[in-house]
C-alpha cells in the first residue's frame, strides 16, 4: 500500500470550463441587451440567469476542497468545505454499494456505505458543520428501506414528518451519553443501519472512480493495514 492515496473529488472537475461558460454566457447576454431590438430582451434575461447559475456552480466546484479522501496505512480521511471526519481502519466494519428492496428487485444506491465498529472515534473527530450537512443531504435515504406496513401506513403522507426528526441524545453500548448534533448524527446512523445495514454514505460524486471499484479500493487497503498489524512484532 502506498503512503497516501488521494481521492480527487469528481463534482471538481471543469471547474475553469464551468466558470468560461458563465462568463462568455453572460457577455453574450449584456451585449443582445444592450444592442439587439426588444424583441431579444425576455431571450436575454433567461440567459443573463442562466450564466449567472453557471457562474454559481462555478463557485461552489470551486469551494470544494480538491481531495475528498486521504488514504493512510492509520486511517481513512475525510474532507468537505464544512469540515471532515476521520476513521481508524479497525474501526470500519464492513463496505459495500447500499442496496435497497423496491418490490421484488434489489437496486444499487449510487453511494458507498460504511459500517462502524463504534461511534465514538466518529463522533468525537467530526465537525458540527458537517454533521449540519450530512443530517440535511441524507434525509432522502430514510424514505429508502421501510416495510410495506409503514408505507401502507404513511399513504396519507403525514407520517413522513416525525421520521425526518432525530432525538437529540444517544446512549452507546459503553454507556457514553451524546447530545446535540452529536446525538442527532448518532440517532440518524442508527436508523439507516437499521434500513440499509450502514452508517456513513458517500455518494458517487465525491469520488474520482465507480462506487464498486472505491469499494474494492477500501477494502484492499484495510486488508493490508490489518494484516500487517497482526504480523507486525508486539
Amino acid at each position: 500500500m502506498q503512503e497516501l492515496i488521494e481521492i480527487r473529488r469528481a463534482a471538481k472537475r471543469n471547474v475553469f470550463t464551468t466558470a468560461l461558460l458563465g462568463g462568455l454566457g453572460l457577455l453574450v447576454a449584456s451585449q443582445s441587451l444592450l444592442w439587439l431590438p426588444s424583441l431579444f430582451y425576455v431571450p436575454g434575461l433567461l440567459l443573463v440567469s442562466l450564466s449567472l447559475v453557471t457562474l454559481l456552480v462555478a463557485f461552489f466546484k470551486y469551494r470544494e476542497p480538491l481531495h475528498s479522501f486521504v488514504l493512510s496505512r492509520q486511517t481513512l480521511f475525510y474532507q468537505h468545505k464544512h469540515g471532515r471526519w476521520q476513521l481508524d481502519w479497525n474501526n470500519i466494519q464492513r463496505i459495500a454499494v447500499p442496496r435497497f428492496t423496491k418490490g421484488v428487485e434489489q437496486n444499487e444506491l449510487s453511494m458507498v456505505g460504511i459500517k462502524l465498529k463504534s461511534y465514538q472515534p466518529l463522533l468525537c473527530s467530526i465537525s458540527p458543520r458537517l454533521i449540519t450537512n450530512i443530517l440535511m443531504e441524507q434525509r432522502p435515504l430514510l424514505l429508502y428501506g421501510l416495510g410495506a406496513d409503514h408505507q401502507v401506513n404513511c399513504s396519507s403522507g403525514n407520517c413522513y414528518g416525525d421520521d425526518l426528526l432525530e432525538n437529540d441524545r444517544f446512549k452507546d453500548s459503553d454507556g457514553r451519553i451524546y447530545t446535540g448534533i452529536q446525538g442527532m448524527l448518532a440517532n440518524r446512523m442508527q436508523k439507516l443501519r437499521q434500513r440499509l445495514g450502514f452508517d456513513l454514505y458517500i455518494a458517487g460524486s465525491e469520488l474520482d472512480r465507480s462506487e464498486h471499484d472505491f469499494v474494492q479500493l477500501l477494502l484492499q487497503c484495510q486488508q493490508h493495514v490489518l494484516l500487517n498489524t497482526e504480523t507486525s512484532p508486539a
